[in-house]
């Protein structure tokens, strides 16, 4: 690419040990937009939403979502010419968004995807979305059947939803069932009257106890082998209305037995947002697709990555998806399920929102050293998109958390960036 005159921005940054170091950064990589469909690789980002900014975005306050920039942030997605996953975990779901808002999210995206759907690309490609349990409060439910049909019509209300906005139905793991089934067959026996009536072949979703401690046991058994045989005895005896399997569970060797296991078909939408390279790109007969929270953060790199597989060059491809794995790594350490504070404060710093802010004070989800080291592994990955906004918005945020920073500025010579 044509070389162009930028800033060489120094930023000085605290270290652990209360010590300051300046760190000057990088360039934004040659990410680029795809100009046709990628076809390589089936994949969805799982976007976070983005509240207004004097809304009351406190824990436990019903959400108060600024729609123009939560819609703003799929287009970006969406241009970069990957699908979205909303009204997820990564969305917040039992974290702060409401069943309310997340019908009106469901709505507006799917708005939103029909207005830039194709026959190439439709809204089912565009857009994927969660329905789970939500509206009910587990601890309203007991186990044995008044419990289970509840937790059936539950899931067939936000079933409904989703239908009815056009988008491809994601049905979740549900908090509820994990409480109210007694055996591996309650299991089939829900999630099969649930495949059975759906209209279109949905992903089903398992979400590991990482992201959701509440979910122990799901499939009837905290034994994984047990819990896969179940899910897999479900899949196999309705692949025709499986369009594919998420399973988070970060256990690249599990994802892989499994994906060779499924009926002819049927994807495998990998969940690891820690062994996501090696997993897409595959063993040399089989790859896994993906529907991913940490694609939301990186998704300029993971596009022109996967333009490179559509290019048969997969050497290219792996090194940009290794080149973000250890910023993936550490917005996911444990406890896993405030990784959604880091994709946030990414956004933040990438000027996709106006203030460090989420739905039920989950801003507050990481400490300050957190939040530097994925500055630096953000720039590392060189994924500060706009790097003299970003250290702008990080000198602001650690004047104000109390360490002092400064920034310089020198005239450099970088390469040229996608818009």
């Amino acid at each position: 690419m044509a070389a162009k005159y930028s800033e060489n921005i120094t930023i000085t940054l605290p270290l652990a040990n209360g010590q300051l170091e300046a760190l000057t950064l990088e360039a934004p990589g040659p990410w680029r937009k795809p100009t046709q469909l990628l076809r390589s690789r089936k994949v969805y980002a799982a976007a976070h939403v983005t509240p207004k900014v004097l809304g009351n975005n406190v824990p436990g306050a019903r959400a108060d979502i600024d729609w123009d920039a939560t819609m703003a942030f799929r287009r970006e997605l969406w241009s970069w010419g990957v699908g979205i996953a909303d009204a997820m975990d990564t969305a917040q779901r039992g974290m702060g968004l409401d069943w309310a808002a997340t019908q009106e999210l469901i709505n507006r995206s799917a708005a939103e995807a029909a207005f830039i759907a194709t026959p190439e690309r439709t809204v089912r490609d565009l857009l994927a979305c969660g329905a789970g349990t939500d509206q009910l409060d587990p601890a309203a439910v007991e186990p044995g059947e008044e419990g289970l049909a509840a937790v059936l019509a539950a899931y067939r209300e936000q079933i409904a939803v989703v239908e009815a906005s056009g988008a491809k139905v994601i049905i979740m793991a549900s908090r509820a069932l994990a409480k109210v089934a007694a055996s591996p067959q309650d299991y089939l026996d829900l999630y099969g009257t649930l495949l059975s009536e759906v209209k279109e072949p949905v992903v089903l979703h398992w979400l590991g106890t990482m992201f959701d401690p509440a979910l122990a046991g799901y499939w009837g058994s905290s034994d994984v082998a047990s819990a896969t045989a179940t899910f897999q005895t479900l899949i196999d005896a309705h692949s025709t209305k499986v369009d594919g399997v998420k399973v988070s569970l970060l256990d690249a060797g599990h994802e892989v037995a499994l994906r060779a296991s499924l009926p002819e078909g049927v994807r495998l939408y990998t969940g690891d947002d820690f062994n996501y390279p090696e997993l897409i790109d595959g063993d040399g007969t089989r790859h896994s697709d993906a529907l991913l929270g940490i694609f939301a953060a990186i998704a300029p790199a993971a596009s022109t990555a996967l333009q490179e597989y559509d290019a048969g060059r997969p050497r290219e491809a792996r090194a940009i998806l290794d080149s973000t794995r250890n910023l993936g790594l550490h917005i996911f350490e444990a406890p896993t399920y405030y990784y959604k504070t880091g994709i946030a404060f990414l956004a933040w710093l990438n000027g996709h929102q106006a203030g460090f802010q989420m739905v039920g004070g989950l801003h507050a989800g990481r400490n300050l050293n957190h939040l530097v080291k994925l500055f630096r592994l953000a720039n590392t990955a060189a994924l500060l998109l706009k790097p003299e906004l970003a250290a702008a918005r990080m000198a602001c945020y650690l004047n104000a958390a109390g360490v002092a920073s400064e920034l310089s500025r020198a005239p450099m010579i970088s390469e040229g960036v996608s818009e």
